[in-house]
């Protein structure tokens, strides 16, 4: 017999801890994973630069306490952390818009240790908001193929097939015109080079027919801090794909990150976004990003 609810007494929400570091902002939040709302203030510091592993960690820390001390958090709650580069068995590989000497480093034993011994789980920040978009959000119960982009101080991005997820994409390090393309087009790179909205998305239209041509998605979401102005440009963007704008746009990878966490500990089966890890990590495999192609034509 399926339980029923007491009346007048609601059901304790399921939460969890999302923490996600970027190249300019380190955010946290107690996230209700049943429904994808955040349950507290979301606390937001700014990046300290470098942004070395200890400064980093310094940050979190900081942020996290400011969220229990208006929430207590308990210690079977799960935490999440996003960031930017490649994360493979907790392990940050590569290091997008923080210190390099983050490559290498044990994210999750770093945080869980800084966070008085919880058990973290460490994805790429991309990652953790598709999640949540395709769980939640803009993407969700959509079949095919999904492609998240998010754009803000690089490009991150996160792939979708049928729901589930294809790890560590980063296809904000494709070449294009020499470099890679979040150099170039990324929210940061546009205000670098000073180009306007129109200049920018007809470049941008250059990298999206790139992505267009390997994965024919279904659907192209677009979020990241350049997603609050989507207005301004979304007219602009050409693809075969319907291009939307993500719903929860900056928080998105608080709340992916904290749903990546649970789900490590409780796979949800069936579900829009999944994503599953092998008991044994000696045994993870994942799939690899296509190889780097040539330049991008330049138009």
């Amino acid at each position: 017999m399926a339980a029923t609810r007491q009346r007048g007494r609601p059901a304790a929400a399921r939460l969890g801890l999302g923490i996600d570091v970027g190249g300019t902002g380190v955010k946290a939040a107690l996230v209700d994973l049943s429904t994808g709302d955040l349950l507290s203030t979301r606390v937001r510091e700014k990046t300290p630069s470098p942004a070395t592993p200890e400064l980093v960690i310094d940050i979190i820390v900081g942020v996290v306490a400011r969220v229990e001390a208006e929430r207590p958090i308990s210690g079977d709650v799960p935490v999440g952390c996003g960031l930017p580069g490649v994360v493979k068995d907790g392990r940050v590989l590569t290091a997008a818009n923080i210190d390099k000497a983050w490559a290498g480093v044990s994210a999750e034993e770093l945080v869980g240790a800084a966070l008085g011994g919880r058990r973290v789980h460490a994805l790429n920040d991309a990652d953790a908001a598709g999640l949540a978009e395709m769980r939640f959000g803009a993407g969700r119960g959509k079949a095919g193929t999904v492609l998240l982009l998010t754009i803000g101080t690089g490009i991150g991005s996160a792939l979708f097939a049928d729901g589930h997820l294809m790890r560590n994409t980063e296809f904000g390090h494709i070449e294009y015109r020499g470099k890679d393309v979040e150099l170039r087009l990324s929210g940061a790179a546009r205000e670098r080079r000073g180009l306007t909205w129109a200049k920018w998305a007809a470049e941008f239209n250059i990298f999206l027919a790139q992505l267009e041509r390997w994965f024919w998605p279904d659907q192209i979401i677009i979020g990241g801090g350049v997603s609050k102005a989507i207005d301004k440009y979304i007219n602009l963007l050409q693809s075969r794909a319907p291009i939307v704008p993500a719903q929860f746009r900056n928080t998105a990878g608080i709340i992916g990150a904290a749903l990546a966490a649970h789900e490590v500990t409780a796979p949800i089966e069936g579900r829009a976004g999944r994503l599953a890890r092998p008991a044994q990590r000696s045994t993870t495999t994942e799939p690899s990003a296509p190889p780097k192609p040539a330049a991008a034509s330049s138009g």
